[in-house]
């Protein structure tokens, strides 16, 4: 929504696509026969992070892979191993982080290709299928617990582990709760609930719990927001898995820019990259290509 002046657009341009020689065409997946009923499905990129050297990583969540894309676009395959790595994020240290649906949180070794887990139960409870995580700066991981959550089971849960272990949730009432990120002050944490077709927004209290959650923003489609990234002015940035657009919402909330994709409706993912911050990564799910936008001038 917005009040006054209608949101701009930007377009988008084909940094990079998965080479046909990683393609897995024919070949059946369970992830793929739940998840994509019926849709002949090559790879399912997902989140884009980059490290200290300008590299992207991204996953392939049916084929259990990870691979490093260089800034030329060239891909090279890290890792891959039984389970499905749904989102990524690269810690300040060097750590990569994975938030896999089928094992929970884990550790990538990228140079020794590599994988470990970090949490795989809560009170030996198994997630229901971990989705995306976001890097807090003292070392918190948020992520979220989405399964096959929706409108008829809003069970979803939202969860933070600090370093010293200690695991609180903050939401088990999720309607698929998916991408996350905090805000640049780590007060506030929004989450894409995909099958609300809303982002909500989780302010912390001083003890580190939620209250007041309410929706930020709303959306439509047939699926709905995905994975998302903020900027340092508080811009938050969200990857809509149906519609073929980012859109880009102030802090009040208003949408003052849509990023159109220019290869196909799955943005599923971003990721804020370039020497300057000023390029936006997009992974458009189902024909495996890497988007990118300027904004720059935003």
């Amino acid at each position: 929504m917005y009040l006054e002046t209608p949101p701009r657009l930007i377009e988008t341009q084909i940094f990079s696509t998965m080479p046909d020689k990683f393609r897995r065409k024919g070949v059946r997946t369970d992830w793929a026969d739940a998840n994509r009923p019926g849709v002949p499905t090559d790879s399912f990129i997902e989140g884009p992070s980059f490290d200290a050297a300008g590299n992207l990583y991204i996953v392939d969540i049916p084929f259990g892979r990870i691979f490093r894309i260089a800034a030329d676009g060239e891909w090279s395959l890290v890792i891959e191993y039984e389970g499905w790595p749904n989102g990524l994020k690269i810690a300040a240290d060097g750590r990569v982080l994975v938030a896999d649906y089928m094992h929970g949180i884990m550790q990538l070794d990228a140079g020794a290709g590599r994988i470990t887990p970090v949490l795989t139960a809560r009170n030996s409870e198994s997630f229901r299928g971990c989705n995306d995580l976001h890097l807090a700066s003292n070392g918190d991981i948020y992520f979220t617990d989405q399964g096959q959550t929706g409108l008829h089971d809003p069970s979803g849960r939202v969860y933070r582990l600090a370093p010293s272990g200690r695991l609180d949730c903050l939401i088990d009432t999720g309607i698929s709760p998916n991408g996350l990120v905090l805000d640049p002050s780590e007060t506030v944490l929004f989450v894409a609930m995909t099958r609300d077709n809303a982002v909500w927004r989780l302010p912390f209290m001083k003890d580190g719990s939620v209250s007041k959650v309410g929706r930020f923003c709303s959306l439509f489609g047939t699926s709905g927001p995905d994975g998302m990234t903020m900027d340092a002015k508080g811009r938050l940035f969200v990857g809509h898995a149906s519609l073929g657009h980012v859109f880009v919402f102030a802090p009040n909330g208003e949408m003052i820019a849509r990023i159109k994709s220019c290869r196909g409706p799955n943005c599923t993912n971003v990721a804020i990259g370039g020497a300057k911050k000023d390029r936006l990564y997009i992974t458009e799910s189902a024909t495996g290509g890497v988007l990118v936008a300027d904004i720059g001038d935003l």
